[in-house]
C-alpha cells in the first residue's frame, strides 16, 4: 500500500525536476547581458543566435565569458539536482535534455535561443568531469578536421555518445550525451551551409 501511494508522488517530483531543467535552460542570459550592456537584442546581428560567442561580438569578451559561465551553470544546476534528488533513473538524462532544449528554444525568449553547446557541457560536467574533457577534445578535433563549427558540432552531437560507449563510459553519461547530442545536432544542422570567416566566432562572409 505504501508503494502504491508513494509511486505517483515520486513520478510527480521527478517530472518537476525535469521541467525545472527546461525552465533553467530557458533563461536567456545572452539576451539579458547584451541588452543591459549594449541596449540591443543579441539576435539582431552577427550569427543571429543567442550565444556566448555572439555576445562577445556585440558586448565584448567580459560579457561573453559571463554568458558562457551562466549557460554552463544552467545545464549544471538542474542536472545536479536531478542526480542528487531524482528518484528514478531516467530523471538525469531527461533533465539534461530538457535543459538544452530550453536553451535552444527558450520559453522566455520567444523560442529563439542559442545552440546548446555550453549548456550541454554543464550537464555532462555533472555526471563525468573526465567525460566533459573528452567531449571538449573531440569537438576541437572535429572543428579542426571540418574547418566548420556547425558541421563539427552536428557530428560531435551524434558521435560522442558512441565514443563514450566504446571506451566504457556508460550509465548516465551515455544517456545524457545521447539526449543532449541529438538536440545539439538538430540545432546546428540549421547552420550546416553557413559560411564562416572566423573559426570560433562564426562571422558570416
Amino acid at each position: 500500500m505504501k508503494f502504491i501511494m508513494d509511486f505517483p508522488v515520486g513520478i510527480t517530483f521527478d517530472l518537476g525536476i525535469v521541467l525545472l531543467g527546461y525552465f533553467c535552460g530557458s533563461l536567456p542570459f545572452s539576451l539579458w547581458v547584451t541588452q543591459m550592456m549594449r541596449g540591443v537584442d543579441v539576435r539582431s546581428s552577427g550569427s543571429g543566435h543567442a550565444t556566448a560567442t555572439n555576445t562577445m561580438r556585440q558586448a565584448g569578451w567580459r560579457a561573453g565569458v559571463m554568458v558562457l559561465f551562466l549557460d554552463i551553470v544552467k545545464g549544471f544546476f538542474p542536472v545536479y539536482l536531478a542526480q542528487v534528488y531524482g528518484i528514478h533513473g531516467w530523471v538525469v538524462p531527461f533533465t539534461a535534455t530538457l535543459a538544452v532544449l530550453g536553451h535552444c528554444w527558450p520559453l522566455f525568449a520567444g523560442f529563439r535561443g542559442g545552440m546548446g553547446l555550453a549548456t550541454s557541457g554543464g550537464a555532462i560536467l555533472v555526471v563525468s568531469p573526465l567525460g566533459f574533457l573528452i567531449g571538449v577534445g573531440v569537438l576541437i578535433v572535429l572543428v579542426l578536421i571540418f574547418r566548420h563549427s556547425a558541421r563539427a558540432s552536428v557530428v560531435a552531437g551524434l558521435l560522442l555518445p558512441w565514443i563514450y560507449w566504446l571506451i566504457r563510459f556508460r550509465g548516465d553519461l551515455f544517456w545524457v550525451t545521447l539526449g543532449v547530442g541529438i538536440v545539439v545536432a538538430v540545432r546546428f544542422f540549421d547552420d550546416w551551409n553557413r559560411k564562416y570567416r572566423e573559426l570560433w566566432l562564426d562571422r558570416q562572409v
